[in-house]
């Protein structure tokens, strides 16, 4: 059921948005200090295209003090409207019984939108 899920999510704008994500991310790229922020975004870009049977925890351990700064630092940057972009989706695919597990998807690449740092995919 999730390979079925994955290519629906696929062929209507999970390619795009992974793209998306993966066009920000060698933007970011071009400068040393942007290289962490385009790493995370190449996060979103692996979970954007593939969401259904992946699940988004935190590292384990201790994440440490960088990983809240940089994810204070992301939410302003970008992050928030990321996320904002995801959860207006998600709201509009959950209007329909069919879009409710894409509506899921949306809110957990929100959720890992507004903080990606300390956090991996599983």
């Amino acid at each position: 059921m999730k390979s079925l899920g994955n290519i629906i999510w696929l062929v209507f704008g999970g390619a795009l948005i992974a793209l998306e994500y993966v066009i920000s991310s060698v933007a970011m790229m071009v400068t040393i200090i942007g290289i962490p922020f385009g790493l995370q975004t190449l996060k979103l870009a692996v979970l954007a295209l593939w969401p259904f049977g992946s699940e988004v925890r935190p590292r384990p351990g201790n994440p440490g003090c960088l990983s809240t700064i940089m994810n204070i630092i992301w939410f302003f940057v970008g992050g928030f409207w990321i996320a904002l972009t995801h959860l207006v989706f998600g709201v509009l695919f959950g209007l329909t019984i069919i879009g409710i597990p894409f509506a899921l998807q949306h809110f957990k690449l929100a959720g890992l939108a507004l903080t990606p740092f300390g956090r991996e995919i599983v």
